[in-house]
């Protein structure tokens, strides 16, 4: 006995110097080696990842600051495995200032999406979407992307794509995971394609599609299997489960779910140890067999509170106060379900809300100040160019006739001055379309709804407001737009527009059945300055119902009329208001949109018409005001 323990204990020695040296081996092939990449390290590292002592080594390793790097990095993870997020982030936090201290991208990179992935599992929504931002903002100046960059770029739009699903805003969340799995299928990586399938099969069933959802659920699954993924196995097959307790399956739903408790035991993965048995406590409260049911969501409840994992402890006390109402004993039903809005309200608070909603409006801003900032560049290559042709044209006037040259250079000189003139009307225009007034009432109006805890209505308005805001960007890069689109961009301005007004706005748009609004092409953003002045100076003042109507036709063969009616206070009383006001602002808008209309028409030689008429009744009293353009079809 005692011989077959020592020849055990040898074995268990020999084993250990045998893995010791491999490692050092592996280190020592790449301590020195130039233009060192993450997924080469990756590559190297594999076979001691998840050996903690191995990648403790690592990290304490001198004169290799790229592997002392990897090591805590690895560490975290293993330590998020377990679901030790303090300790996680600890090292993830050291990972990162030694990249930092290295000045090395991919590093930097990796050590910020891994803090954002713990940050997220804590539900930290803030801080993970914070350190997510960041890594995809120096992910994107880099030029020429390694392999390991376009991984890290793809977790994070991943990681992204997450928190906006926390947050219900199922149509961002699915922007990031598409964008996430086509750099995942370049790459070939299953792992990826596995996550961002899950992914969007929560999305799925979210908006209660559940066919969809099972399908996704499915193929992530198969690729699970491929790379023998037990952490994936756990995850999706808790999502099938769930999805077949929906359909009314809910001894299928068992069969998958119950089995993941010991493999995720196995793993040592708390997170999902918990997600498996509040699933498990759910499928067993709705086959009535509350006794086992109750046992295993208070079991999965108090693991989520230990663990903060505030959207476990908010399904948990959800399906507890299901089973109880089964039971009929609803004073308990009734206290699970408050539990379940306090801890909801911590994931889904006023603060996230607005946070994503001014990052959204950040980062759109930035967009365009990189736009008027682009414009401005082109505006002094045009100087640039005027004045080198000044030079040449003068040289040429001096070799060729003075005549001819005087002519050629007032030529070109009326061609630049018009094409300048162009750009700076562009400039102005971009500059006018977002009036910081209409930014901070916007978000002022959607912030009353979440104080008020209209959580839906501001939502519903945030996302209107970010769709505007995208329109308007993209559309401004293009110096026509079909009239679909702009109507579309007018029907977003006026719904976030009335939501400051006690009466909402009528708003309709009457169109002949003989125009074809995708093909006829007008300059973006034409209708706004008309509509913003009929909404601000002709209804903001009425009392009672607010009507604004667009009527759209062709008058003259090759012309569209614009009729723009508001049953207003109409103009004189508007001035009159206006010349009583303390602050007297000109809009310049109007002045600009002429301008812009007459170099349109000036293109394709024909002219313009822009007019407003007082609307009056029998006596001479106001109805409104209408505006009327007429434009070149072009």
């Amino acid at each position: 006995m005692k011989k077959n323990i020592l020849i055990i204990f040898f074995f268990v020695l020999s084993f250990g110097a045998f893995g010791q040296e491999n490692l050092a081996e592996v280190i020592s092939s790449l301590k020195d080696k130039p233009n060192l990449d993450l997924t080469e390290m990756d590559k190297a590292f594999a076979a001691f990842k998840r050996d903690s002592a191995a990648m403790r080594q690592l990290s304490e390793v001198s004169g290799f600051e790229l592997g002392r790097i990897f090591g805590l990095n690895s560490l975290g993870v293993l330590a998020r495995n377990t679901s030790n997020y303090k300790e996680s982030i600890r090292l993830h936090q050291m990972a990162l200032k030694a990249a930092e201290e290295l000045k090395h991208a991919e590093s930097i990179v990796s050590s910020l999406n891994m803090l954002g992935v713990s940050y997220r599992r804590l539900d930290e929504v803030r801080l993970a979407l914070d350190y997510h931002k960041q890594a995809l903002s120096i992910s994107d100046k880099i030029k020429h992307k390694s392999e390991s960059i376009l991984r890290s770029t793809a977790v994070s739009l991943n990681s992204i794509g997450n928190i906006y699903l926390v947050l219900k805003q199922y149509e961002l969340a699915e922007q990031q995971f598409t964008k996430s799995m086509e750099i995942e299928k370049k790459l070939e990586n299953k792992l990826g394609l596995a996550i961002n399938y899950q992914n969007i099969g929560i999305i799925k069933e979210a908006q209660n599609k559940l066919d969809a959802a099972l399908q996704n659920y499915k193929t992530s699954l198969e690729y699970n299997l491929q790379i023998k993924s037990e952490l994936g196995k756990i995850i999706c097959e808790n999502s099938i489960g769930q999805i077949l307790i929906k359909q009314n399956k809910p001894e299928e739903g068992l069969r998958r779910i119950l089995p993941t408790i010991a493999l995720a035991e196995k793993l040592g993965d708390k997170y999902y140890i918990t997600m498996a048995k509040v699933n498990s406590g759910w499928a067993l409260s709705i086959l009535k067999d509350y006794p086992n049911a109750e046992k295993y969501l208070q079991s999965g409840l108090e693991m989520a509170i230990a663990n903060s994992f505030n959207s476990s402890t908010s399904e948990a006390y959800t399906h507890l106060a299901y089973l109880y109402e089964s039971k009929g004993e609803y004073p308990k039903a009734l206290e699970n379900l408050k539990k379940k809005q306090e801890f909801s309200e911590k994931i889904l608070n006023e603060e996230n809300l607005r946070y994503t909603a001014e990052l959204i409006v950040k980062y759109d801003n930035e967009k365009k100040e990189s736009q008027i900032a682009l414009l401005e560049k082109e505006n002094e290559l045009v100087k640039y160019r005027l004045f080198e042709n000044q030079r040449i044209m003068i040289f040429a006037g001096v070799l060729l006739a003075l005549l001819a040259g005087l002519l050629f250079i007032w030529y070109r000189q009326y061609q630049l001055k018009s094409e300048k003139k162009v750009l700076m009307l562009e400039q102005q225009m971009m500059r006018s379309q977002m009036n910081p007034h209409f930014l901070f009432n916007s978000l002022n109006s959607i912030k009353l709804y979440i104080i008020n805890n209209e959580k839906e209505n501001a939502v519903y308005y945030l996302n209107k407001f970010s769709k505007l805001i995208r329109a308007i960007l993209s559309n401004s890069r293009e110096k026509e737009i079909s009239l679909k689109e702009e109507l579309e961009m007018m029907e977003l301005y006026v719904n976030i527009e009335s939501i400051r007004f006690t009466e909402k706005i009528h708003y309709d748009v009457i169109i002949d059945e003989s125009i074809d609004t995708e093909r006829i092409k007008i300059p973006s953003m034409i209708l706004q300055p008309f509509i913003e002045n009929a909404i601000w100076h002709g209804l903001s003042n009425k009392v009672g119902d607010k009507n604004l109507k667009i009527y759209i036709t062709n008058r003259v063969k090759g012309q569209i009329s614009f009729e723009i009616v508001d049953n207003g206070i109409g103009r004189q009383k508007a001035q009159e208001i206006k010349e009583n006001k303390v602050s007297k602002q000109n809009s310049i808008g109007l002045k600009l949109t002429k301008e812009r209309l007459e170099n349109f028409a000036k293109n394709i030689n024909k002219e313009i018409v822009m007019d407003f008429e007082d609307m009056v009744d029998n006596n001479q009293q106001p109805l409104g005001t209408k505006a009327i353009i007429i434009l070149p079809i072009k």
